[in-house]
């Protein structure tokens, strides 16, 4: 404190056009240390990345459900086009009952795959049909076979991808949709594609959808926009399959709420109050 005070007293006693270099030389050293400084930093690619716009889907109102139909038909892109590169490991058959399919058309589903079991009595492993206990098969038999298929890059799996990528639902369908011809300028090595919603606009994954990629079984026209909208709606739902009830479940508590809280206001003026301000006076006896 006192070396501030005795700076303040010498540069008060300076004449003024000292007062005004010595200024001066300060600014310009400031400005010349920030003006290094910036031109230090290497503009990365990954700053330009453009961010995905907010698309209206159809459950995310307050009280709106997940629309089952498309989760049906989500679950069709992935098992057709999605399943050869990306494994779903943390979701089963048995979610998709009373979801997108019944029972039956599960069962299905389950059996035409064939699954590694056992050992038997002899020992041995077998194979059987797959069954509702059984999780989705995956594409590779391990990581490092994935990435040698893949030119080194490792497909995620995608139980949690909604969840995982910041933008959710709008940055994977923008990232489905948004293959381009690279602009001017911007050269990409063999097997790399051009994707400005992609962190680097560089992407290993060649453009997966495009109109009529695949036939809907309901009939639903297969257009780009579409299947983009389906396998995002089927993979909100494999990330959160509790949607629907935590929405249920919350307007269960508005309503419970609505009737506990005039209650509740009832006692605390007209019961607890009084016993609030009451005032206990003693008075000794004469």
């Amino acid at each position: 404190m006192l070396f501030f005070n005795l700076c303040k007293s010498q540069m008060c006693s300076l004449p003024k056009k000292k007062k005004i270099a010595l200024t001066t030389i300060g600014v310009l050293t400031t400005g010349g240390a920030g003006l290094a400084l910036m031109l230090q930093q290497s503009v990365k690619a990954s700053d330009l990345e453009l961010h995905p716009p907010s698309y209206p889907w159809s459950h995310n109102g307050l009280l709106s459900s997940l629309d089952h139909a498309s989760i049906r038909r989500g679950y069709q892109v992935y098992k057709q086009v999605c399943s050869a590169c990306h494994s779903m490991e943390y979701l089963a058959f048995r979610n998709l009952v009373g979801v997108s399919h019944t029972e039956a058309e599960v069962k299905t589903l389950a059996e035409e795959i064939e699954v590694v079991d056992g050992p038997d009595d002899t020992g041995e492993m077998f194979t059987r049909p797959g069954k509702l206990s059984d999780y989705f098969p995956k594409p590779y038999a391990n990581p490092e076979a994935a990435r040698a298929a893949n030119n080194g890059a490792l497909p995620p799996d995608l139980s949690y991808i909604i969840s995982a990528r910041h933008g959710g639902e709008d940055y994977v369908f923008s990232l489905l949709t948004g293959y381009c011809d690279p602009p001017a300028g911007v050269s990409l090595r063999e097997g790399l594609y051009y994707n400005p919603y992609f962190p680097g606009q560089a992407i290993g994954m060649a453009p997966p959808i495009y109109n009529e990629v695949l036939e809907y079984d309901d009939g639903t026209p297969a257009t780009m926009s579409q299947v983009a909208k389906d396998v995002c709606t089927f993979l909100r739902w494999a990330a959160e399959p509790e949607h629907d009830q935590r929405k249920r479940m919350g307007l269960k508590i508005l309503m419970g709420a609505s009737i506990l809280v005039p209650l509740v206001y009832y006692l605390k003026r007209h019961r607890w109050s009084v016993l609030k301000s009451r005032k206990i006076a003693y008075r000794p006896p004469k």
